[in-house]
């Protein structure tokens, strides 16, 4: 297990080691001039996505659900310098205002690029209103957040790092840190060839974009199965794909393979915990009455290891998530939000049997695939404990639910 969160900037403060300093005494960082597994260096320095996927021509021409379905466009052709700069920065607690928050602290590789919380945690403890989602295949994605409200991962990034409860920085002090370390200025200079003068805003946000858009996750055993080796899957497994992919069950009219999102909005009238406000979701965002209690449908890739499930975290187990879904349609709903909320009609009452559920847990686990998962820095640039390689004693274990 990896710890997230150095414990307070004192902590911080006291781990800095000299800027420029390596995990291999002496030796200077080096941006890796290859591409990460998964993509082709092609002419003009750019790393593509390589993936049987692309074989498959279009959405329409397998049905929703079926196995040899396209992909959406990726975002790809950064450079090698880029992606890796940014697996730098997403690890650096450098980039929270008191260095000790990293993109990492609420996005870890153990955790499935989640936190295992069903509300993250930012600086001194503070709790956000929701749970972090997955960044598998964010590639792939149109619109970020729970609500949908940003269009891109350079949007996306920024209401982290500048929201007070979360990374609490701000755009003058971000430049300051980055452009005052000499080892940054250097990377910088090597990952943005012809740029002049100190890193701008703009190649921070392209770098941890860069970096983020090669986390793919598409070699799962379910994906074998999909690209004919049948024996991938068991006959329980088969079972519960069966089930996912049925008229009666409808999983994959919101789950559509091979990202398992639709990317829409969907209203399906999942509870908040005791205690916490009612959450208007995409409402509050679009203004849409329609779209009260509404939130973007999460892919199911890694979901396994993605714990607690929903935007509120309320479901601890994925058996619990998909029994909700067999209990009656829109019977957590609140009850005076029962005339305020229009639950989409795809949520129905498919009376499941236990052991479909069973099955259906059975299927959902073989979407597990983290062979692409990225190295954790030893060491990054501000000298800083990258976040995932804290020691036990020196900061809190982040535990599973």
């Amino acid at each position: 297990m990896s710890w997230l969160r150095v414990s307070n900037a004192g902590l911080a403060g006291l781990l800095v080691l000299s800027a420029g300093a390596s995990a291999i005494a002496g030796a200077p960082f080096q941006l890796r001039d290859f591409c990460p597994p998964g993509f082709e260096l092609t002419d003009g320095n750019r790393c593509e996505l390589r993936t049987l996927y692309q074989n498959y021509e279009s959405l329409r021409y397998a049905g929703v659900g079926g196995p040899k379905t396209g992909l959406p466009a990726a975002r790809d052709g950064f450079s090698p310098q880029q992606i890796d700069l940014g697996r730098y920065l997403f690890f650096d607690p450098l980039l929270s205002a008191d260095g000790s928050v990293a993109c990492a602290s609420c996005h870890h590789p153990e955790l499935g690029f989640s936190d295992g919380r069903a509300r993250s945690v930012g600086l001194d403890g503070a709790e956000v209103s929701r749970a972090a989602p997955s960044l598998w295949n964010v590639a792939f994605l149109q619109s970020f957040f729970w609500d949908g409200r940003a269009a891109s991962l350079e949007q996306q990034m920024q209401g982290p790092l500048y929201d007070a409860k979360e990374m609490g920085n701000d755009p003058a002090k971000l430049l300051a840190d980055i452009g005052g370390n000499d080892t940054y200025r250097r990377l910088f200079r090597d990952a943005f060839p012809g740029s002049q003068g100190p890193p701008t805003l703009d190649m921070i946000y392209t770098a941890l974009a860069a970096f983020q858009a090669t986390l793919i996750s598409l070699n799962s055993r379910y994906d074998q199965y999909a690209h004919g080796y049948h024996d991938a899957l068991s006959d329980a497994e088969k079972a519960g794909m069966n089930v996912f992919r049925s008229f009666v069950a409808r999983c994959a009219e919101c789950h559509t393979p091979p990202l398992f999102t639709n990317q829409q909005i969907a209203v399906i009238g999942v509870r908040d915990p005791d205690g916490v406000p009612f959450d208007a979701g995409a409402e509050a965002v679009t203004g849409n009455p329609g779209l009260r209690g509404g939130f973007k449908v999460p892919s199911l890739r890694n979901i396994e290891k993605t714990s607690p499930y929903m935007h509120s975290g309320t479901f601890a187990t994925l058996r619990d998530a998909v029994e909700f879904y067999t209990l009656g349609r829109g019977h957590a709903i609140p009850e005076d939000e029962k005339d305020r909320m229009t639950v989409h009609w795809h949520i129905w009452e498919p009376d499941l049997s236990a052991d479909e559920l069973d099955r259906l847990v059975d299927f959902l686990a073989t979407l597990t695939d983290e062979r692409f998962k990225p190295q954790i820095p030893n060491v990054v640039p501000s000298g800083l404990m990258p976040i995932g390689t804290v020691p036990e004693a020196l900061a809190p274990r982040m535990g599973k639910h």
